[in-house]
């Protein structure tokens, strides 16, 4: 089956004017072919000065930046992102600024010690039943929040990813019988080349205690092109979840709801990660409403992250109490398929925080308050021991 979107792979009106004013030569055939996206990536100052008019700190930091996390943008994603405003939020998660050459106290390259919890290379053992295995560094656009932002984007630098690293990886889970979950990513992992990807996935379906496969992507969003009917037929074949990376309500295009679709329509269950970014979708509405466009897509909204304290990322950064009141707001006023759990990532592991709905005990009553504020009792006194029935009584 040819690797390709296809004919039928629909192009916006806004994505087709952004095509014709910044790519005339390029026909929606080639505009659809997803290598031709990522080999039309803008990378460079003159290939973003070619359409953005950028700020002075944005240069600055483009001119400035060297190794890890580089600059890269699809074309596609490209029409999404404002040409002239620099504090538009999605433009900020891709055009990296000077802050993100400023350390704070309590930042650091590996905020959860991915590293320290590397078994083999590229396999991270953080919880007793599942592993990380990441499986490249390269991705189709690079987040400047990246959690991994060490390692992306520099395939000259001290982190790779081989073949032969693999093999390693797939004799450690081999090795050890509780893995039963091993989640893929990296970079992303739907960079790889479909056959390889087929071969990877197969290799791992092959260990008997390996129960659950799981991708974690942002492909489908910022490159949905790459969602091709080989490619699906792929993840269905080797039964795989997805969990989808989604920021804001303006990514789910036509273009990614086609994407989605083709995975939803093959069976895969997807999920949704949203980090929760300062200035981009710390908004309470603006996030019920990202919420409401995934379940409608078939993505359950999964987890809402608090923004790992990454060197250079306080400018993305909320209050933990900011996630909390998202959450507070989404409780009760949404159904509850469109919560997420939101979390604190840890070298420990994931942490789930919540609004404080439990407010204390009056004798054998716990007083649980809802999403109105009014408070209920609840009898909880199933730890104590039933009364002895009173002789010449009926129990009835």
């Amino acid at each position: 089956m040819p690797d390709i979107a296809g004919p039928r792979f629909p192009v916006s009106d806004a994505a087709d004017v952004f095509r014709r004013r910044y790519f005339q030569q390029i026909p929606r055939s080639l505009w659809n072919d997803w290598r031709w996206q990522l080999r039309s990536r803008l990378k460079s100052l003159q290939d973003l000065t070619r359409v953005f008019t950028l700020s002075e700190d944005e240069a600055a930091a483009v001119q400035r930046h060297s190794g890890s996390l580089p600059v890269g943008i699809t074309p596609y994603y490209t029409h999404l992102l404002d040409l002239t405003d620099s504090t538009q939020g999605l433009r900020r998660t891709h055009i990296p600024a000077t802050t993100e050459y400023v350390t704070l106290p309590g930042e650091t390259s590996d905020p959860l010690d991915e590293d320290g919890r590397t078994t083999v290379p590229g396999l991270v053992h953080r919880y007793p039943d599942r592993v990380l295995f990441l499986v490249t560094g390269s991705c189709s656009t690079y987040c400047r929040y990246c959690t991994r932002s060490r390692l992306v984007g520099d395939p000259g630098g001290p982190y790779s990813f081989s073949m032969p690293q693999w093999e390693q990886a797939l004799s450690y889970i081999e090795a050890h019988p509780q893995i039963r979950d091993v989640l893929l990513s990296g970079g992303d992992p739907l960079i790889i080349a479909t056959e390889k990807l087929d071969w990877l996935l197969g290799r791992l379906r092959r260990i008997s205690h390996v129960e659950f496969v799981r991708i974690g992507s942002k492909i489908p969003i910022v490159l949905p092109q790459r969602v091709t009917r080989g490619l699906v037929k792929t993840l269905r074949r080797h039964r795989v979840w997805m969990s989808l990376h989604v920021t804001h309500p303006d990514e789910l295009t036509v273009e990614a709801t086609e994407a989605v679709d083709r995975l939803a329509d093959a069976g895969l269950p997807l999920g949704s990660q949203t980090v929760l970014l300062k200035g981009v979708n710390d908004d309470a509405a603006l996030m019920k409403r990202l919420m409401h466009e995934l379940l409608k897509r078939r993505i359950k909204p999964y987890y809402l992250y608090q923004c790992d304290s990454i060197a250079g990322s306080s400018h993305f950064r909320t209050p933990i109490s900011r996630g909390i009141e998202i959450i507070e707001a989404l409780r009760g006023h949404t159904t509850g398929y469109a919560v997420p759990q939101f979390v604190v990532d840890t070298p420990g592991g994931k942490i789930p925080l919540l609004p404080e709905y439990a407010l204390g005990r009056e004798g054998e009553d716990l007083l649980l308050r809802n999403y109105a504020g009014r408070v209920y009792r609840y009898r909880d006194d199933s730890g104590l021991a039933p009364e002895e029935p009173q002789l010449g009584r009926s129990a009835g």
